[in-house]
């Protein structure tokens, strides 16, 4: 990876809006950075030099005056015609020096006018000279040495300094201003749009019945949600011709199985037929269990919607369950516990774990917990985002090359099952929009760690 694209990874906006607006405000902030920088660089500049190069004339021209006449009459002539002609403030302080002449050459203005009058005076006055552009926010002091004594000139800062730059500065930063609140808001408008068929594709894709969505945004994004209720109108209309089918085929098959049972029943009872009898009876059972788990696992559990359930309730009742079929299951769960749920589908999905540990485990234990929301930059955690529910045993367990393909449908580890529990059991809690896992037990056995959104 390259050092441009960490930056980019790093930097770049995560989001669509904020990648769009990025798009849209960096070539203008570039190309009005160059605009500035053109301005600055040679219109101001220019502008700068020739005002500072007429300040320095006329004090160049003043002190010429002084000096060819030093009598006090004259001097104060001259003062006079210079605050009238020049706009120019001067002072006479006899006997006085300058103290040490800064080094200009340290200067490092934000704009050239220091530098520009400084270049103006050693052309045009050629005396030692300071400037003072801190003590006087309207003027600049001026004190220049002569033979006998210092001249104060006071000049007004608008005689040095052009407001055009203020103008264009405010003119590129309300435009940026401008264009960046009407792209934002059009953007955010867009973004609202391709967020909405998100958010509808994540709840059809939960189970969710939300109907058909309204097209709105720009043409693409209306099209994209135009094709996104046929496709759910298709996919419905696949799922119910699928369910319909095979809840024809499980009637189909019930009726000489309900039958067969029957025909069982009233054969004549006998000490060598009664071994047989039961042993096809149970087999007859065993083909119904089937039957029905596969229409179970064909059927799944979208008609369910979501509704605020307690979970914690409904771990206890499954695990008092499991106890009236012989299992030895320990609960270890707050006592209330309340989140969207489907709650006869979650039961499902509970009782096939437990169900599967009963038949190869001892002990049982489920535990029920909130993991607290991950830190980020904003702050540290501070609510649930998640629950997690753990089914652990103390059975032979899986090995972990075959955990994932446990929950494919129909695949058996063990004989006499139908390979569909965990399968459902995946399904049910990826409808919720978590997930389920196998990993190993601390009581030896298999884990099975669900997590679900709170």
């Amino acid at each position: 990876m390259t050092a441009l694209e960490k930056f980019l990874r790093v930097f770049m906006p995560r989001g669509l809006l904020g990648r769009s607006l990025l798009i849209i405000l960096l070539p203008l902030l570039i190309l009005q950075g160059i605009a500035l920088q053109i301005f600055y660089g040679s219109h101001l500049d220019v502008i700068s030099r020739r005002l500072a190069a007429a300040v320095a004339g006329e004090l160049g021209f003043v002190t010429e005056l002084i000096q060819r006449d030093t009598s006090p009459e004259h001097r104060a002539w001259v003062f006079r015609e210079v605050a009238w002609r020049f706009d120019m403030a001067l002072a006479f302080e006899p006997g006085a020096t300058l103290g040490p002449t800064p080094d200009r050459a340290a200067w490092q203005p934000l704009l050239p006018l220091e530098g520009d009058l400084a270049h103006a005076m050693d052309e045009r006055v050629r005396l030692p000279f300071d400037a003072d552009w801190v003590s006087d926010p309207r003027s600049v002091i001026i004190r220049i040495q002569l033979p006998d004594g210092v001249l104060h000139a006071e000049a007004p800062r608008k005689r040095l300094f052009s407001g055009t730059l203020y103008l264009f500065v405010v003119w590129l930063g309300g435009s940026s201003l401008l264009l960046f609140a009407v792209a934002a808001l059009f953007m955010k408008n867009q973004v609202r749009a391709i967020r909405r068929l998100a958010g509808a594709a994540e709840a059809f894709g939960l189970g969710r019945d939300i109907g058909p969505m309204k097209p709105e945004g720009a043409s693409e994004v209306r099209q994209a949600a135009i094709a996104f209720n046929r496709m759910q109108e298709r996919i419905r209309r696949f799922v119910a011709q699928r369910t319909d089918m095979l809840a024809g085929i499980s009637h189909d098959l019930r009726t000489p199985l309900t039958r067969m049972r029957l025909g069982l029943a009233v054969l004549p009872r006998g000490e060598a037929a009664e071994q047989d009898i039961a042993e096809l009876t149970q087999d007859v059972e065993e083909m119904e269990r089937m039957v029905a788990a596969y229409l179970a696992f064909a059927r799944g559990e979208g008609g369910e919607q979501p509704r605020p359930a307690d979970l914690a309730e409904i771990v206890r009742d499954v695990a008092q369950k499991a106890r009236r079929d012989g299992a030895e299951v320990v609960v270890e769960a707050p006592r209330s516990l309340v989140l969207p749920l489907r709650p006869d589908a979650l039961r499902r999905c509970l009782a096939n774990l437990l169900d599967n540990a009963r038949k190869h485990a001892a002990q049982i234990a489920v535990a029920v917990a909130e993991l607290p929301r991950e830190a980020s930059a904003v702050g540290p955690a501070t609510a649930a985002a998640w629950v997690q529910v753990t089914v652990d045993d103390d059975g032979p367990g899986i090995p972990a090359e075959q955990r994932e393909e446990a929950f494919r449908p129909f695949a058996t580890l063990s004989p006499g099952g139908t390979g569909l529990g965990l399968a459902i059991a995946r399904d049910i809690v990826r409808a919720h929009g978590g997930d389920i896992v196998l990993q190993e037990s601390p009581l030896g056995g298999l884990r099975a760690r669900v997590r679900l959104p709170v």
